[in-house]
């Protein structure tokens, strides 16, 4: 059984880790959250709903992006994937604050693929 601490500190390492999406091919962005979900989403309610909501968001960005990769030919999909980068950015900082406070953060605009 963690303590509130170690749940607080999981949580945003869930969220973010990926960051490191960054720094690979992008697959990261999904993948690291799931490896970390998936070795600790016993330990800890609000470490397992903090997880599937990352991934969840994970997921989705990726889905968005394919969609801005296809709205390139019309040209309006790059300055979309821009924004839409900085904004999963963003949004992944604001969770790890909310989480490191101990208070669940839900994404916006996000599929709710793991429930």
């Amino acid at each position: 059984m963690m303590t509130e601490k170690d749940e607080r500190m999981w949580a945003m390492i869930i969220h973010l880790s990926a960051l490191l999406g960054w720094a690979g091919n992008g697959i990261g962005w999904i993948v690291v959250p799931l490896i970390i979900w998936l070795m600790k989403r016993d330990e800890s309610p609000f470490v397992n709903e903090q997880g599937k909501e990352a991934i969840n968001f994970q997921i989705s960005f990726a889905i968005y992006l394919a969609i801005c990769g296809i709205l390139m030919f019309i040209l309006i999909g790059f300055p979309l994937a821009i924004l839409l980068c900085l904004a999963q950015i963003i949004l992944i900082v604001v969770a790890a604050l909310q989480v490191k406070e101990g208070v669940s953060y839900r994404y916006p605009a996000t599929i709710r693929f793991l429930k």
